[in-house]
């Protein structure tokens, strides 16, 4: 790899830690780094356009995959179907992210990348229940713990690979491009659905239109896997694995004790983040579509159409406010966040739940734009809660913990809640809940803007930059007050 490695000011025995300079910056070309974003944001991306192509077509998947009794039990199977995929994550997570701590983040990365193309290539072939019976939403159901156990890896992954290559003055604004990625895959899903509902007539969309669009998610996964396989591994990961070989042989047997007895805290405090983060952007993402249609009798096309609209309106914002936490640091923004989230949950669903189309988009909107919060700082802030030898297994279960528990049962959660109280406003209640747990998780967060991953050397582009990270290096030894 491209520059010099050499450490974080080596420390002697009663002295004080010698002051880092700018050779004490690792350096990496800007061309790699760009490819490591790019080659990561298109797993983001392969993931989301599923998810919003699932989220989009849930009604008409409901009609395609379950007995036709009671169009409730038809959308709560396809939202219990969407939530199990969740609950296998956490298993991927297991599987994956100490996987990538020992042989690398770039090879088990380009296995996550193929295994979600498949489950979502296998979705487009799976015939109907009118056709095979019970054998459908059983075939679905396996084609989802495909996709939930390989995206186990997938995200924790992105995100190490990205914050590992990224320089530490630029991280928050590189890292943010997963979550561009992420919203560019689900608006893709998104309009790919919205053309085809508008385009198709109803027992079309039924009959083998809704295919389509997860059949599209073969060729995506092909490209996702070719700008991977030209990748090199990070300099972190290369600085970790020079240690001798009996050290990795030990850490690899005691990587999981590592991770849920050394490092409790910052798992919990990566749960936490990922709570907010991740029931905000599902009841977004996933439940909106069918709270617009079912609930507020909206036309199908017309939800499509106005959650779209939101995503293409915020989707800038998330560089835009990643780079902006290079400067005034992750926590503030997640903080932030987190308070709005308690103060405009409710008033959002009440705009909403008045029915009319502007009321409706705003109170979207303003869900939109508190997601952006997390969604922009979030890929930079989790990794460097953890230290190389086991930041992949760490942030890869704490986030799917978090997501499986939280994350992908909002939907699940929201729609039992109306259910239960007959009130349009009752998934406001959720977020206000994960927003308090936010606010608590920031509390306890360590601020990692500017500063070296745990583990790792500094890192920079060019000797202008190494000549700043070492001058923040510096800052940070000598404490707030010096």
């Amino acid at each position: 790899m491209a520059g010099t490695a050499s450490g974080r000011g080596r420390r002697s025995r009663g002295r004080k830690p010698t002051r880092p300079t700018p050779e004490d910056v690792t350096k990496v070309e800007e061309s790699k780094v760009r490819k490591a974003v790019a080659a990561a944001a298109i797993g983001n991306t392969m993931e989301w356009f599923d998810f919003g192509v699932f989220s989009y077509l849930t009604v008409v998947i409901s009609q395609v995959f379950f007995p036709s009794n009671s169009p409730t039990a038809q959308l709560l199977s396809t939202f219990a179907t969407f939530a199990v995929a969740f609950l296998v994550r956490p298993l991927g997570g297991f599987f994956f992210g100490p996987l990538g701590d020992r042989i690398g983040r770039r090879k088990v990365l380009a296995i996550t990348m193929i295994t979600m193309a498949v489950g979502t290539f296998a979705i487009g072939l799976i015939p109907s229940y009118a056709s095979i019976g019970i054998g459908a939403p059983v075939l679905l159901l396996v084609a989802r713990l495909v996709q939930g156990f390989s995206t186990g890896g997938e995200y924790g992954g992105a995100t190490t690979f990205v914050s590992e290559y990224a320089p530490d003055r630029r991280r928050g604004f590189m890292a943010s491009w997963l979550e561009f990625g992420t919203l560019t895959g689900y608006s893709l899903g998104a309009a790919v659905v919205t053309v085809l509902t508008i385009t198709l007539s109803q027992p079309d969309m039924v009959s083998w239109g809704w295919r389509i669009p997860f059949l599209l998610g073969g060729p995506l996964g092909l490209i996702g896997l070719y700008l991977r396989f030209r990748l090199e591994e990070t300099p972190a990961f290369e600085q970790e694995g020079s240690r001798a070989e009996d050290d990795r042989g030990a850490n690899r047997r005691n990587s999981y004790r590592e991770i849920f007895v050394t490092c409790w805290r910052p798992l919990l405090v990566c749960v936490g983040l990922v709570l907010v983060f991740n029931v905000t952007n599902y009841t977004l993402t996933a439940y909106m579509p069918t709270y617009l249609t079912v609930v507020l009798g909206f036309s199908h096309p017309q939800s499509l159409v106005l959650i779209m609209t939101v995503m293409i309106l915020v989707i800038g914002l998330v560089v835009a406010l990643g780079r902006h936490s290079d400067r005034v640091g992750r926590l503030p923004v997640i903080g932030f966040g987190s308070g709005a989230l308690i103060v405009l949950a409710v008033p959002a669903f009440l705009l909403m739940s008045t029915g009319t189309w502007w009321a409706v988009l705003l109170g979207v909107l303003v869900l939109g734009l508190v997601l952006v919060c997390f969604s922009s700082t979030l890929p930079s802030t989790i990794p460097a809660l953890f230290r190389t030898s086991v930041r992949y297994g760490g942030v890869s279960i704490g986030y799917n913990l978090s997501v499986a528990l939280f994350g992908g049962t909002a939907p699940l959660i929201s729609e039992a809640l109306i259910g239960a109280t007959g009130s349009r406003i009752a998934p406001a209640f959720v977020l206000v809940v994960a927003g308090a747990v936010g606010i608590v998780a920031v509390l306890f967060a360590r601020e990692s803007a500017r500063r070296a991953l745990p583990g790792s050397s500094p890192s920079a582009t060019t000797d202008a930059e190494a000549r700043k990270t070492a001058r923040d290096q510096r800052r940070d030894q000598d404490g707030p007050d010096a």
